[in-house]
């Protein structure tokens, strides 16, 4: 019996990054944790206690070429009971590169005195489509058929605790898109006042509220939005009805989830 807690975190919009983490957890055997759920308590320290020689995992999608702001937030509230420079690793879930992404997160582990030691990306379909649209379905199928072939590959070299970057895509400047745009992303893109609803699509069915990581959507008949938001645009993509649109540049486009998880598997508790 396990005496330790869960230790890998996840964040996950549309289900790439659940998937990825779904699959190390099973083969490292490695119990769950949401990161917007843990977050949603409101603790101001997030304790978890470690076992010997416990891996600790992370999993999250790319956000404008860095990790979404819950993580960094989840990492500066993170106290992990027990660590004794225990094997740590991220894996990264991006539509095309992920720029500088893990030298943001090893920073932000430092500052918690923890080490990255194991640093994976994997590339899943395309789901930010305020920049871009979804991939193409042939596209699609192929990128999740290759997934498959990296996760197999990450399970193998974290379970020899193999150390370093291993199959990173950054992507043309790496230093720009992570530096430059990201910092801009997270000052200007944040904001909710660009989403909204269409009301003659909508059913008042609430999916949008049950999966929004930050819980800022409320139906009331109809979807209202607060002021929070990780832009992980789940609401938009598991909308049944494609009611929901972030401004004038998401009607004709595309909607991805990943195609095995429901919107039940993405609900935040």
């Amino acid at each position: 019996m396990r005496k330790g807690d869960p230790m890998i975190f996840y964040f996950s919009g549309t289900g790439n990054s659940l998937y990825a983490a779904q699959t190390i957890a099973r083969k490292q055997n490695e119990p769950l944790v949401s990161i917007s759920a843990a977050l949603a308590s409101g603790q101001d320290q997030l304790e978890y206690n470690l076992m010997e020689q416990e891996r600790i995992g992370f999993v999250f999608p790319i956000h404008a070429w860095g990790p979404p702001q819950m993580v960094l937030d989840f990492i500066g509230k993170l106290k992990l009971n027990g660590y004794k420079k225990n094997y740590v690793f991220a894996v990264a879930t991006c539509g095309g590169n992920i720029g500088n992404t893990m030298k943001l997160m090893d920073a932000c582990l430092k500052k918690n005195g923890l080490t990255l030691d194991g640093q994976f990306s994997i590339i899943m379909p395309n789901n930010y489509i305020i920049m871009g649209d979804v991939d193409t379905k042939t596209r699609e199928q192929e990128k999740l058929i290759e997934a498959e072939n990296v996760l197999k590959t990450i399970n193998q070299q974290v379970a020899e605790r193999m150390h370093g970057e291993f199959g990173l895509v950054k992507g043309f400047l790496p230093w720009m898109l992570t530096g430059v745009i990201n910092p801009m992303f997270r000052k200007n893109a944040m904001s909710t006042s660009k989403f909204f609803v269409q009301d003659d699509r909508c059913s008042g069915c609430g999916i949008c509220e049950k999966v929004c990581n930050c819980r800022t959507i409320q139906v009331n008949g109809k979807p209202e939005w607060g002021k929070a938001c990780s832009q992980c645009l789940a609401c938009v993509h598991y909308c049944p009805s494609k009611a929901i649109q972030y401004g004038k540049g998401t009607e004709k486009k595309g909607r991805y989830t990943h195609p095995q998880l429901t919107f039940k598997d993405m609900m935040q508790s």
